[in-house]
């Protein structure tokens, strides 16, 4: 683990010295902003007093020195803390214990299109919104072109913010924001907006930041952008610094240690079917290319499934055919499935019998996202004698694997990749 000052003495934008941030769960806690304690304490009146609530470290003991001119990338788990991190480097809200400092001017887009007013128009909104971000009007009037050009809604300028699109509204906001002339700048997933074009203005936007001797800190899921941006990187792992050091080799460890994490217990998960009084699915293990057992994959990464089963029957069950499904992780629709019996392979097991199944998927095509594995084991074409919906969950990167090359920004679950010819 590396925790400490990676700059000399001389030559930061942002010193962390000992920063931790402690929240207490439940009533009584610490508030944020004075509308969150006006609130609170309106609550308190109608519910009476509360006991304490715990506490809770969200993050501790973080020690960090941001060189000037210098991009840093942060990345972490949802819940290891980066959300607080970047309120405290904001200075949104205050650290509990601890000193931040900084030298220059300090802007963030942490929430793209704070200050938007829905009945202005977008022309308005443009010097309401850079205002609130802490430009002069002077300096709004002198880059208003090149925001609108930006933004690419030139068409829609004088119309009211409550008729756009939501990418119209996103592109506009983030065009204002991106055009801050400030020393220091705090990043939160602007790649995450707009269309794949806008992405990629927003990314040649951070590149310019990086280039222009501005400080940059830079918190991405997108692992691709963060090592074409940044140098360095910090993990946060419990609210605390699991590593810094260089993007690329911090990255790596990273989705090293997401390999092992979340585990299912299959065999004691909710099924359907007969409920696996037959013939049960026990276990489901993805395995990367190395043979590790894994739940973040790289893009094109070559996987196994091994699937086990077992008959709790005190009879043979006959003719099982193992069925798998590949679904999206996040509205669990059906993506891609396959069946033993389209391979000639029909399962028989004895009483007590517990056996293991491989499936080599040797040249996957799944685009960069979140998927789930979904098993049924049946019998004939109808009977389902053990189903387990999303069993297993898994992450394929936008990290090439070695060999392979990270498609453009295009829609879809899954990359195609013909043999292309003119002729």
């Amino acid at each position: 683990m590396t925790n400490g000052p990676s700059t000399s003495r001389g030559d930061w934008a942002v010193q962390l010295r000992g920063v931790g941030k402690c929240y207490r769960l439940g009533a009584g806690r610490a508030h944020d902003s004075l509308r969150e304690g006006l609130m609170e304490g309106l609550r308190g009146l109608v519910r009476g007093s509360a006991t304490p609530g715990e506490t809770f470290w969200a993050v501790r003991g973080v020690d960090l020195d941001v060189a000037r001119g210098e991009t840093l990338g942060i990345i972490g788990r949802n819940g290891a803390g980066k959300s607080t991190m970047l309120k405290l480097l904001s200075r949104i809200t205050p650290p509990t214990e601890g000193e931040i400092r900084y030298r220059g001017r300090l802007a963030s887009l942490l929430e793209v299109g704070t200050g938007f007013h829905r009945e202005l128009t977008g022309r308005e909104n443009v010097f309401l919104n850079g205002a609130i971000l802490g430009m002069r009007r002077e300096e709004i009037a002198r880059r208003f072109d090149e925001i609108v050009a930006f933004s690419g809604i030139e068409r829609f300028l004088d119309t009211p913010v409550k008729f756009y699109s939501s990418g119209m509204y996103v592109r506009l906001a983030f065009a204002v924001a991106a055009h801050l002339r400030t020393d220091i700048l705090v990043v939160d997933e602007v790649l995450a907006v707009g269309d794949a074009a806008f992405q990629k203005k927003c990314l040649g936007k951070m590149q310019d930041a990086a280039t222009d001797g501005r400080t940059v800190l830079f918190v991405s899921h997108n692992m691709t952008a963060l090592q074409r941006l940044c140098a360095r990187a910090v993990w946060l792992e419990e609210g605390r610094i699991e590593l810094a050091g260089d993007a690329a080799d911090v990255v790596r460890r990273y989705l090293e240690r997401g390999r092992t994490d979340d585990r299912v217990d299959v065999d004691a998960a909710e099924r359907h079917g007969t409920h696996g009084e037959q013939v049960r699915v026990c276990a489901c293990v993805l395995r990367s290319s190395g043979g590790d057992e894994t739940t973040a994959l790289a893009f094109g990464e070559p996987f196994t499934l091994e699937v086990t089963l077992r008959c709790p029957a005190t009879e043979p069950v006959e003719d099982i055919s193992i069925v798998v499904g590949i679904d999206s992780w996040a509205d669990q629709t059906r993506l891609a499935s396959c069946a033993s019996e389209d391979r000639g392979l029909i399962v028989r097991m004895a009483p007590g019998e517990r056996r293991r199944f491989v499936l080599n998927f040797d040249d996957p095509c799944l685009a960069p996202g979140n998927y789930a594995i979904t098993l049924a084991l049946r019998t004939g074409r109808q009977s389902i004698l053990d189903r387990v919906p999303q069993c297993l969950a898994f992450e394929v990167m936008d990290v090439p694997h070695p060999g392979r090359v990270l498609p453009s920004f295009l829609a879809g679950a899954f990359r195609l990749n013909p043999e292309w010819e003119e002729g």
